[in-house]
């Protein structure tokens, strides 16, 4: 069948398995350009499992392990396959596309499909991580954990409830002007304040208490090294973004895992391990083109950022963690304990200017005054479509890569 993409409200409803399969291929043509760069005396991962490894900087920092520092790997995430009639998730073809590539490399890997927050697949996670061991001889010890879970709904294995996150302010509405990374046009996005249960619900899903899970779940399997590193992601945004994002229940649900990164650090640390929360840059995700005001913020950033050499995506971002933070002798923080790669954005300058567009910028002017076409090739690319080189007019089976 012929796919083109199917957008409804900044939400696409379908993928490209070609162009998903390139688009990955990609990211490893970079990390491997990249490959090996550490200090001196580093000692890079040898074994890691991504939890929520199918897009974004989860996916980005399973290649980065795998093609950069030649890191046997485990991915986990739930994602749908295709059928002969309709297309799979971007992550189900992203996820076979790595597999096929480290196979073809001589890497191992391993990727589990199904629920994170399910028991189950922590069990099948700890069982994949001796099997990979024993496969290159190496002691069964995982020595890196990404946690990069996204999930809008959580099944509680242990209370049988069905848990649903939510993006609102606290305490009061919000409206914000926001745009259509389609048309260009403008309009005002307004969301409610979230209710209490609601709040509770979000960090329910989006907090820190699945991480600890897993580190309980993995250390009761006996699969953690002793200098085991473990590492989650967040967004913190500029001030203007604060009441829908760091003030509302994202922001609530981000604190929890900052709790979450404090109390395994002081646990880990006891065998030299260590835990931290990364503030990542702002990147297009496939839930951020919805977030009222984040469009058009991240439309002018951008523009900021490419015209000062500034700008990274997800595979760049996690390139520079793991050489110049993750494997550094001492990892830099701030004074909250948090890994920055957000630097570059939070930049004065960066800000200053990003803001002096977002104040100017018409509906006339906003694909030379921002750099909403970049927003929006970069929204299609997360899910396989507008990457150059690649015929989509030519028919493909979506039940195969």
């Amino acid at each position: 069948m012929i796919i083109k993409p199917m957008i409804r409200n900044n939400i696409c409803l379908n993928s490209h398995p070609a162009g998903c399969a390139k688009g990955v291929g990609r990211q490893i043509a970079f990390a491997r350009s990249r490959a090996g760069i550490s200090p001196p005396g580093a000692e890079p991962p040898r074994l890691i499992l991504v939890i929520g490894c199918s897009t974004g900087y989860g996916l980005a920092s399973r290649i980065v392990g795998a093609f950069g520092y030649g890191a046997a790997t485990i991915g986990v995430s739930l994602e749908k396959p295709g059928t002969s009639t309709r297309p799979g998730t971007p992550g189900f073809y992203n996820n076979r596309t790595f597999d096929a590539e480290a196979l073809r490399r001589g890497l191992l890997s391993r990727t589990l499909n199904g629920d994170a927050f399910s028991e189950a697949l922590k069990e099948g996670a700890a069982e994949a991580v001796k099997d990979l061991a024993s496969a290159q001889g190496i002691p069964p010890k995982i020595d890196l954990i990404i946690y990069s879970l996204a999930s809008p709904v959580r099944l509680d294995p242990k209370d049988g409830v069905l848990y649903r996150s939510v993006i609102k302010p606290i305490g009061q509405g919000y409206a914000g002007k926001t745009v259509d990374m389609m048309t260009g046009k403008f309009f005002v996005k307004s969301e409610e304040p979230a209710t209490e249960e609601e709040i509770a619900h979000t960090v329910k899903v989006m907090g820190g208490e699945d991480w600890e899970w897993w580190i309980d779940a993995l250390d009761q399997a006996g699969v953690l090294a002793p200098r085991v590193r473990t590492i989650a992601y967040t967004y913190l945004g500029p001030e203007l973004s604060w009441p829908i994002y760091k003030k509302g229940t994202l922001g609530r649900a981000k604190e929890d895992l900052e709790r979450a990164a404090r109390a395994l650090g002081q646990r880990l640390a006891k065998t030299g391990g260590n835990a931290w929360v990364s503030v990542n840059k702002a990147v297009v995700t496939r839930s951020s083109a919805v977030i009222p005001i984040i469009p058009l913020y991240v439309s002018c950033l951008f523009k900021v950022m490419k015209e000062k050499n500034l700008h990274e995506g997800c595979i760049e971002q996690m390139s520079r963690l793991f050489a110049e933070r993750l494997y550094t002798p001492e990892v830099p923080t701030d004074p909250e304990g948090r890994i920055r790669l957000d630097d570059w954005e939070m930049r004065e300058d960066v800000q200053q200017e990003t803001i002096a567009r977002m104040e100017a910028v018409t509906e006339a002017t906003v694909f030379e005054a921002s750099d909403l076409a970049g927003f929006k090739q970069d929204f299609l690319e997360a899910h396989g479509f507008g990457i150059a080189g690649l015929d989509y007019e030519a028919a493909v089976d979506p039940a195969d890569l």
